[in-house]
């Protein structure tokens, strides 16, 4: 993921995996290229891709070549002849014979009659129709033996030919009637009263989740490092796509983009200090190889991505977490940070380090070093790897500066997509979505020496709360008169470097244009143990499990679409330029979206969008801790008093919520700190310390799959407006709190009565709103699940218009001043705090700024969407 964020969320047998050679050699034809409008997609092409697209760069870093990994391409076994059934026919039967209430309300569930189940073949062939009258029809032979007969000069000698054509003209025309006019053979309400019962399709996903599999697949998904632009990339891209075909999905295939990404090159880094004499030293840089020699080439080197290249040397300066603040008071301290290079530290409550680094260029610095420190995440909290979890001396958070709160996506290509071949592109000097100085990570091993080097000069440091766990270090802020750091970063910028997302889908039958997204990014700092492997690893398992239910002929209600992004830890590139790609399509037809990045790195399970409570306490409601066989996760969300907030930023939902206007959920497995962004985070960390057992990663699978299942395939879709509308009218009286407590006598709080009152016209709409969806399960019910077609449109209008509502919430042509890509009025990562969550940001941007004639034009804007996206609901 982009960053890992402390208070987020205020929160059969594996995959046959062929060879290298294999899969770019051949692919099957069910495989759908999605490489852009001038490119081939062809052996050649592929084995070009391997070579970058580009000349090799001997001063650059050189992504690993997979001959040193190709033996894990087949450590997975294969599932030739071991399936744990041998046919669809097998697969059917088992589903059919499950028959497990669901837990609450018996009533919810739609029973079959045997009647309509026999009936549902009719949907499939019509030549296979056996008419219920047909037995009563008179053979031709018995007509002629039942006519009289006339003398010869009388007889009639019919066409039977002719007559058979217009009695079968008749027979179609009634088979028509049938079916399509009728509500007899309802199409829908057969889809409703299918073979496929929903209680047994839910069993079958939460007992044939294997977390074997899922193991097998998170170590094949980190044998090698897998930065964004690199051959370990594209080669993890074949893999997914692999395991899409082979789980049947249909119109599989790679999704190119060309974007803007950097690499170090090869000696171009160095943090030292050069004066005076006596402190000379320069920093290792690079963690202890975590395997063994001849892994060396494979372990990404140690990097800001998105970072400004740039060798400078000034005085060296301490501004604890970086935050604004921390800069303000250096400097009301009698600190002078121009021409300073500024040592600070990860975390904190702005955990964004883009945000550290431009606060640090706006406070005068021309440089600025990011450590991690043991207070945060090392041997001051537990044991360091690989004694524990936490981040061994050595280790590295890696990271993206990319000001991701201004410009997400490509940064050269902000509110179009960056296909091949694409001409417009901005100019990366003076960028809104890239930073002005150097900047470069080190680990706290490194960053010792620098603090050490500070004592004496500017100020003794007495608040504990400004100073870090780092041992042997008597803290002072420093000054001018500071010992002088060289600051060298080189950067290989690219352009137009190639990036892959991997797409598949499984085609809905009842609105087969309308779709839930399901999505992981695949691209990794270094090898991705739970940063996104456990994701990745999951999703792999679940796609699996949805290929064996179409293989028995299920099919869900709505589309399914799978996508494994790529460049989402740059600045959640992939998903954003796809998003772009299609926003037309997205913001009509794009139901949900629903996220994972992190799958596991500890036991709390988390996730936020408000709109998705009650079907997501389903849905735990039916999933166990591993830990505590006796109570679901439901139970336990329950008692812990746990909400669902809104969304920030940092991962790949933001370009679907805050450009698209999908509803969107993000989750995942938390806990205490690991070694993020470092290559200590791998599979062997993660089974030591982790998910030994992978049964975390199981009832993730289990989660999300039957997530899945609800929204794209109960008949109602299964939002909450009401819990929905009840928060949007919670983060308006808290921003009324917000704004009355940054005015002053010179700057009187803006008028928020109309934002209030059309937050409270959307309480009393989705009240409405969902009185119809009641009232449509009890008829349906009542009715022994049958539904008359003009119930099932207006079913299917009430779906759309929930759909809907969140699009209507977008401000399509205008945008949040300054940073207009991003388009909806209560969601958007905060402007100063990446990943919190910004509610009504247009408003809170402009108070924070201090404009508040604009704060109040934002005030009324957002009035006027949220007061007619309610009336919209209810017309």
């Amino acid at each position: 993921m982009v960053d890992e964020k402390p208070n987020k969320y205020e929160q059969h047998d594996s995959l046959p995996i062929p060879t290298y050679e294999e899969a770019i050699s051949s692919r099957p034809s069910s495989s759908q290229s999605y490489l852009g409008p001038e490119e081939v997609s062809h052996d050649a092409e592929r084995q070009g891709l391997l070579a970058r697209d580009r000349p090799p760069q001997n001063n650059g870093y050189e992504p690993p070549t997979v001959e040193s990994a190709r033996s894990s391409l087949d450590f997975l076994p294969s599932s030739e002849g071991s399936s744990r059934r041998n046919s669809a026919d097998a697969l059917q039967r088992e589903i059919q014979e499950m028959d497990i209430e669901e837990p609450g309300d018996p009533n919810i569930r739609l029973r079959t009659s045997r009647f309509s189940k026999r009936i549902t073949s009719l949907t499939h062939s019509l030549s296979s129709i056996n008419l219920p009258f047909r037995q009563w029809l008179p053979s031709g032979q018995y007509l002629r033996a039942k006519v009289p007969s006339w003398p010869q000069a009388l007889r009639f000698q019919p066409n039977w030919i002719i007559v058979g054509r217009i009695f079968a003209i008749f027979l179609v025309v009634f088979i028509i009637w049938l079916f399509f006019i009728s509500d007899l053979f309802s199409v829908r309400s057969a889809r409703m009263n299918s073979m496929f019962d929903p209680e047994n399709l839910r069993t079958y996903v939460l007992n044939h989740i294997d977390a074997d599999n899922i193991r097998r697949n998170l170590q094949y998904a980190t044998k090698y490092d897998h930065m964004a632009g690199t051959e370990g990339s594209y080669t993890h891209a074949i893999w997914v796509e692999t395991a899409f075909q082979q789980a049947g999905l249909e119109r599989v295939g790679l999704e190119k983009f060309e974007v803007y990404l950097n690499n170090p090159k090869i000696g171009g880094r160095r943090v030292a200090i050069i004066d005076p004499p006596e402190l000379q030293w320069m920093a290792k840089l690079e963690e202890e190889l975590v395997y063994p020699v001849e892994w060396a080439a494979q372990q990404t080197p140690v990097f800001h991505g998105h970072s400004k290249t740039g060798n400078i040397t000034g005085p060296l300066v301490y501004a604890n977490y970086g935050f604004r603040e921390d800069f303000e008071r250096l400097a009301k301290e009698g600190i002078n940070l121009e021409g300073s290079i500024a040592l600070v530290r990860y975390y904190g409550t702005q955990a964004d380090r883009a945000l550290k680094v431009k606060a640090a260029q706006l406070a005068g610095a021309i440089g600025c070093i990011i450590y991690s420190d043991p207070a945060e995440d090392g041997f001051l909290k537990g044991e360091p790897y690989p004694k524990g979890r936490y981040m061994p001396d050595d280790a590295v958070q890696r990271g993206s500066v990319a000001l991701s709160s201004w410009v997400v996506g490509d940064v050269l290509s902000p509110g179009y997509a960056s296909l091949p071949g694409e001409q417009r592109r901005e100019p990366v000097e003076n960028n809104p979505g890239l930073v002005k100085i150097p900047s470069i990570p080190l680990a706290w091993r490194d960053a010792q020496k620098l603090l050490q080097a500070l004592k004496g000069h500017g100020k003794k440091i007495t608040d504990a709360e400004a100073r870090g766990g780092v041992p042997g270090v008597e803290w002072w802020t420093g000054d001018s008169g500071s010992p002088t750091v060289h600051l060298m970063n080189d950067q290989d910028e690219r352009e137009r470097e190639g990036i892959y997302n991997v797409l598949g889908r499984i085609t809905g039958v009842e609105q087969s244009e309308k779709s839930i997204i399901v999505g992981n990014h695949r691209d990794a700092w270094c090898f991705g143990g739970a940063d996104p492997g456990s994701g990745t690893a999951v999703m792999l398992e679940v796609v699996r499990i949805f290929g064996e239910l179409t293989t028995a002929g299920w099919r869900p209600r709505r589309t399914i679409e799978f996508a494994s992004w790529d460049g989402e830890e740059y600045n959640m590139i992939g998903s954003t330029e796809h998003v772009e790609n299609r926003i037309a399509d997205l913001r009509r037809d794009g139901f949900a979206y629903l996220n994972v990045d992190v799958g596991v790195s500890g036991t709390d399970f988390k996730a936020a969008g408000p709109i998705f409570a009650t079907t997501l306490k389903r849905v735990l409601d039916r999933v166990k801790d591993p830990q505590d066989g006796n109570r679901t996760f439901r139970q336990i969300w329950e008692a812990n008093q746990t909400t669902m907030a809104g969304l920030g930023s940092g991962s790949d939902f933001v370009a679907f919520l805050d450009l698209a206007g999908t509803s969107s959920i993000d989750m995942g497995f938390h806990g205490l700190p690991y070694p993020y962004h470092s290559c200590y985070d791998n599979y062997d960390w993660m089974n030591t310390y982790g998910d030994p057992e992978f049964q975390y990663h199981k009832a993730l699978a289990q989660i999300w799959a039957l997530l899945i299942l609800d929204l794209a395939d109960r008949p109602i879709l299964p939002f909450d407006m009401n819990v929905y509308a009840q928060e949007v009218a919670k983060y308006a009286n808290e921003l009324e709190k917000y704004v009355e407590s940054k005015s002053t006598k010179s700057s009187p709080a803006i008028n928020l009565t109309p934002l209030k009152s059309a937050a409270n016209d959307f309480v009393v709409s989705a009240k409405r709103f969902e009185d119809w969806g009641a009232a449509w399960e009890k008829t349906v019910r009542e009715s022994g699940g049958f539904e008359p077609n003009t119930l099932a449109q207006q079913r299917i209008a009430h779906n759309t218009k929930m759909a809907d509502f969140e699009t209507n919430l977008l401000d399509v042509d205008g945008g949040l001043p300054g940073r207009e890509q991003f388009k909806h009025i209560i969601f958007a990562p905060q402007l100063w705090d990446t990943y919190g969550t910004a509610y009504f940001p247009g408003v809170r941007d402009a108070v924070e700024e201090g404009e508040w004639e604009l704060a109040q034009r934002q005030a009324d804007k957002a009035a006027s969407i949220l007061s007619k996206a309610a009336k919209l609901l209810v017309s």
